[in-house]
């Protein structure tokens, strides 16, 4: 047996040439020609290109019997095999039969036939696979079959060149609503949703106005670097606000490839106003209670929180009660409210007694979250004169020639002074006026005694006159005393009995 191997520079061919010794078997006595004996396998091979296994592609192998007897059957194969670590395509096998091979059939059969070659095609070897063709045939005269295989092939080198889709998508969050002192966390997601990084991201932001960071910017922008395929940045900026309204804010999110996304989000910002109101009588007297009431009322659009209501007493106004749970504590009376709506008010009531003379005016404040209020009134505390007019006779019964005492006190019982107090005393006809004392003078017109007014009678003072009458004429008489001042208007009168015998 011999073999040859060829290569054509149009593409990579491999032959292998195989010669086989034909020969007679031994007769029978009838001239028949005897079963070969079994005969061993011989295998031809080359590895291609290079000839070692190591570094070559496709290793091509012929396993032919070592020889045959003629007449009988027979069969050889062709087997393929990939060597490389990577698939091997389009693999063409051309078998060009031995000369005096009278080929009965063939596995698989050849996908053609051309100039009496037979062809089969292989799409793809992948690494390490076989691929394998058996002929089966019968020599035709003793001698040698020589045949030849060929095998072409194509050895591929690919690459793949990732073709990269980023995207950027841009979400944005704020709450609801916001009460204008509070600080609204404003949330913005950066992501790259597509398939390949966005370089060098980043994100801006002008805020409109009535909007503000916590450090008093009206704009802000951050570099959020690249961003990987599903990869997200979360940017926290702390706001707030300056006014009160409705606000729509966009964000923008660019990258060096040009791509950009924006997203939007809006908030009410709301505020409470309080509104307070007080109202105290405009005069009270000394000693005498007062009543204090307040009317707080949430005017604004939010809810008003943690209210408290605090009204302050100027010395000499003294606590008494305040409903509604208030506390007195130092000087102040403080009531916690709570929350109030929007349009809702609450109201409360103080109670305190005058001890001193004077104008006060009383403030009270209140305060909540985002709001407080001021409301005052003003209250004038008089002393009133109370003038008390005692007379009182001194010796009754007197005889007739006797004389009697009269002692008139005028006490001023108020809280302020009594001014122009003016006394004047009547004799009954029964009775002759002999003399009269008192802190001013005196003058006597017929049964008529008029004293001078007394120009100021401080609180609890009092000032005493006497009149000194004879008795005349017996009989059960009557002595008249009426004082007038510039707080009596109308004269007030005492009669006082005497028994004249």
């Amino acid at each position: 047996m011999q073999w040859s191997i060829w290569k054509r520079l149009t593409r990579i061919q491999l032959a292998v040439a195989m010669v086989a010794s034909v020969s007679a078997g031994p007769l029978d006595g009838r001239g028949v020609l005897m079963a070969a004996p079994p005969v061993n396998e011989v295998r031809v091979e080359r590895a291609y290109p290079t000839g070692d296994r190591n570094t070559s592609v496709i290793l091509l192998e012929r396993l032919d019997p070592s020889e045959v007897r003629l007449g009988d059957d027979m069969s050889y194969r062709i087997r393929l095999t990939n060597i490389s670590r990577g698939p091997v395509d389009e693999i063409v096998l051309t078998e060009q039969p031995p000369s005096g091979l009278r080929v009965n059939s063939m596995s698989p059969n050849p996908v053609r036939q051309e100039g009496g070659r037979s062809v089969w095609e292989f799409k793809r070897l992948e690494p390490g696979r076989s691929e394998t063709v058996q002929v089966f045939g019968k020599a035709d005269a003793a001698g040698k079959l020589s045949g030849c295989a060929t095998v072409t092939f194509n050895t591929n080198i690919c690459s793949n060149i990732p073709v990269v889709e980023p995207k950027l998508a841009l979400t944005k969050s704020l709450p609801p609503s916001a009460v204008l002192c509070d600080e609204i966390p404003m949330r913005i997601t950066v992501t790259n949703t597509g398939s390949g990084a966005a370089r060098a991201v980043r994100l801006s932001d002008s805020l409109p106005r009535g909007l503000i960071t916590t450090d008093n910017r009206e704009a802000f922008a951050v570099d959020l670097g690249d961003l990987q395929a599903g990869q997200s940045r979360e940017v926290l900026v702390r706001l707030k606000a300056t006014q009160t309204g409705e606000f729509n804010n966009t964000a923008r999110a660019t990258e060096d490839g040009g791509l950009s996304a924006e997203g939007s989000a809006s908030i009410s910002v709301r505020k409470p106003e309080l509104a307070l109101t007080k109202t105290c009588p405009d005069v009270r007297f000394l000693g005498r209670p007062a009543d204090f009431e307040l009317t707080l009322r949430n005017t604004g659009d939010a809810p008003a929180t943690d209210v408290v209501l605090t009204d302050n007493l100027p010395a000499g106004l003294n606590f008494i009660a305040a409903d509604n749970g208030g506390q007195f504590s130092g000087n102040a009376v403080t009531w916690r409210l709570g929350t109030i709506d929007p349009g809702a008010s609450r109201s409360v009531r103080l109670s305190v007694n005058c001890r001193e003379r004077g104008v006060f005016e009383n403030t009270a404040t209140a305060r909540a979250y985002c709001a407080d209020a001021r409301a005052s009134c003003r209250m004038e505390v008089k002393g009133i004169a109370a003038i008390l007019l005692e007379v009182v006779d001194v010796h009754d019964p007197i005889e007739i020639g006797a004389d009697e005492t009269y002692e008139i006190e005028v006490l001023n019982q108020g809280s302020t002074e009594g001014t122009n107090i003016r006394v004047v005393a009547e004799l009954p006809p029964e009775m002759r006026f002999v003399s009269a004392s008192g802190p001013t003078r005196e003058r006597v017109s017929g049964r008529t005694i008029e004293f001078d007014p007394i120009t100021s009678l401080a609180p609890k003072a009092k000032a005493v006159y006497r009149v000194i009458a004879r008795g005349e004429q017996a009989g059960d008489v009557r002595f008249r005393v009426s004082i007038t001042s510039d707080q009596i208007t109308s004269p007030v009168q005492e009669t006082e009995s005497t028994h004249v015998y």
